[in-house]
């Protein structure tokens, strides 16, 4: 889920109708977020990489643990007994950490009388995000610092509001190539920057209930962080995840030709999380 994204509150939204009469679907909702490095990893992580500040905290593809990703999703597909992760983003003054396995969500539960999950609905920030070959991100990133440096230099064209202009081309790079290992799992806002709004607003309620969080910069120097991922992901997002392609195995086969149609909705939504358009891909 982007920082603060109406995603959450769509597959909330989703989730109590699956679950509900006349469909009464055993549903759970599980979220990229929830697989995040402990807080230790994540400083690790960090210290392996001291020049990149784009690992430097929780949020783009390289801070989640993939394996315990694909771990979930086995056992949910065979029916066992599953305990669900779950992030505390709260801890360590907002930096986050897991919470205890102790304190996961267990669902498939049989014996206990639990009914077994039919639908998964998982959600996060950058899923569906594909990475892309490196000739695509030199440009995009070349083409980012061009206009950031023409911008500094005509003051009267108006700041440069992106990210992607400011990293390294290796930082970035690092990132594409963690992208691939997300392809293990497979809401679109007006203006992406509205992710700095509702992120600011998603920590206040988190101080409000927990007591403790990140200060406003914290906040912005946060989603600066994830930003560039979605100059560089969010299009091709937008043009479509599932793409058309044919079995090796039975070339002339039209059945074997998997159409992507139909398999992908867009809501774009406003700054008040209102959806104002509804893109069908044919």
């Amino acid at each position: 889920m982007p920082p603060a994204n109406p995603t959450f509150f769509q597959v909330t939204t989703l989730r109590s109708a699956l679950s509900a009469p006349p469909y009464n679907l055993p549903t759970i909702t599980f979220s990229l977020d929830d697989i995040y490095l402990t807080h230790a990893d994540q400083l690790r992580l960090a210290a392996s990489h001291p020049h990149n500040p784009l690992l430097q905290h929780r949020g783009q593809p390289s801070t989640h643990d993939i394996a315990l990703g694909k771990q979930v999703f086995a056992s949910l597909k065979k029916g066992l007994p599953t305990k669900i992760p779950a992030y505390d983003k709260s801890a360590f003054d907002g930096q986050g950490d897991r919470v205890p396995e102790d304190r996961w969500e267990v669902v498939n539960d049989v014996a206990r009388g639990q009914e077994r999950v039919k639908v998964v609905i998982f959600e996060g920030w950058c899923v569906g995000f594909r990475a892309r070959p490196v000739a695509e991100i030199r440009a995009a990133w070349e083409d980012a610092v061009k206009k950031k440096e023409e911008e500094e230099e005509e003051a009267e064209t108006g700041e440069y509001d992106g990210q992607l202009g400011y990293v390294k081309l290796e930082d970035v790079m690092a990132v594409n190539d963690a992208l691939k290992e997300y392809d293990a799992f497979t809401d679109d806002a007006e203006k992406t920057h509205y992710v700095y709004d509702w992120r600011q607003e998603q920590e206040r309620a988190l101080i409000a209930q927990r007591g403790t969080g990140m200060t406003p910069e914290q906040v912005t120097q946060f989603v600066n962080g994830y930003y560039p991922s979605y100059e560089l992901f969010i299009p091709a997002l937008r043009n479509g995840v599932f793409k058309t392609s044919r079995s090796d195995n039975h070339p002339s086969d039209r059945d074997a030709v998997l159409s992507g149609k139909g398999k992908q909705l867009r809501l774009v939504v406003n700054q008040q999380r209102r959806v104002t358009e509804v893109i069908t891909y044919e």
